[in-house]
């Protein structure tokens, strides 16, 4: 049966470069489908570190990329193009995206859709596909993560920091995590963290000495990038956002001597094609883990979609442990 798709729509549009209140609602059509895409009926739509970049005009936006920001959502399938056969309407997928998220309706390519994965709801599965995606490329493709291995998640209570700690214990690995608060901290250990380290008031480079018996941690996931890069060098890193800075110091003479791998990377500006390799291997590796309750959701809070300054403010004040989620 056809769904009732409904002429135009309420987006989110980022009026000129600035603060969260540069995000209006705006009325735009509805849009088809092209070849290869499906048109997804948006029930929620991850918030992500990057959509706040774009709206700050300091996110190098990829070749065909739309002006409305949002990089994942999960929802209803509405409308099939064409050469699509892996999913039918009514299908309830989630979706990674270049954008288009912070609307009612989006289309997204077929390939980069995944089934809402067991013990999850249909509304929270909006905030999975970037973080796993990003943890599963950075993590497990380019660090090659192995079962016994030590591995230090910094930043452990964002969207994805719990990702990767629930990832690395679910393929054997021993997380250290570390984050800002004693609150943050629990949460780290709450999602399977062997140790939480707040970084305010304890020193992660000791603590992951200790910990490794002086051997040093095999990898690291840095968000944080700026002052972290020096003593993580010594404790060994792979970035995947560099929020307190992109330019540092370093010594790369360390770097060589330990026989360090020092690798970064983006997801947005991948084509469809690697992003559906990306998603395959989600599909084949990791979906299995939610039915087999070695993953949960971690959605801390939803807005309305027209509040989408609000959860800018949220997520930029950095208080939110887990995901922030917006709600046609």
């Amino acid at each position: 049966m056809l769904a009732n798709i409904p002429a135009t729509q309420t987006v989110i549009e980022i009026k000129s470069p600035g603060g969260p209140e540069m995000l209006v609602p705006a009325t735009r059509p509805v849009p088809e489908p092209k070849a290869g895409e499906v048109l997804i009926r948006i029930a929620g739509a991850g918030v992500n570190r990057a959509d706040c970049l774009q709206r700050m005009g300091r996110y190098p936006m990829p070749p065909g990329a739309p002006d409305i920001p949002g990089l994942e959502c999960s929802g209803t399938v509405v409308k099939i193009g064409d050469g699509v056969s892996q999913w039918q309407v009514d299908d309830q997928v989630c979706a990674l995206m270049i954008g288009d998220g912070y609307s009612e309706y989006a289309p997204a390519p077929a390939a980069q859709c995944l089934p809402v994965p067991a013990g999850a709801s249909l509304v929270d599965a909006g905030g999975l596909p970037e973080t796993f995606a990003t943890v599963w490329t950075n993590v497990f493709e380019r660090m090659h993560l192995q079962a016994g291995e030590v591995f230090l998640v910094q930043g452990g209570t964002s969207g994805i920091g719990i990702t990767a700690i629930q990832l690395a214990k679910a393929f054997g690995a021993k997380v250290l995590a570390t984050a800002g608060t004693d609150e943050k901290c629990r949460a780290c250990l709450d999602y399977g963290a062997d140790v939480a380290i707040n970084y305010r008031t304890q020193d992660f480079l000791q603590i992951g000495k200790e910990f490794t018996g002086g051997r040093g941690v095999d990898a690291i996931l840095d968000m944080v990038g700026g002052n972290y890069i020096p003593p993580q060098l010594e404790l060994l890193l792979c970035f995947v956002a560099l929020m307190q800075g992109a330019k540092v110091e370093a010594d790369f003479g360390l770097i060589q001597r330990k026989h360090l791998t020092v690798t970064g990377s983006t997801l947005r500006s991948r084509t469809i094609e690697q992003k559906a390799g990306i998603i395959a291997a989600l599909k084949d590796k990791v979906w299995p883990l939610w039915a087999a309750g070695k993953l949960r959701v971690f959605t801390y809070r939803q807005f309305p979609l027209v509040e989408a300054a609000e959860a800018h403010r949220l997520m930029e004040s950095s208080r939110h442990i887990g995901k922030i989620l917006l709600l046609p």
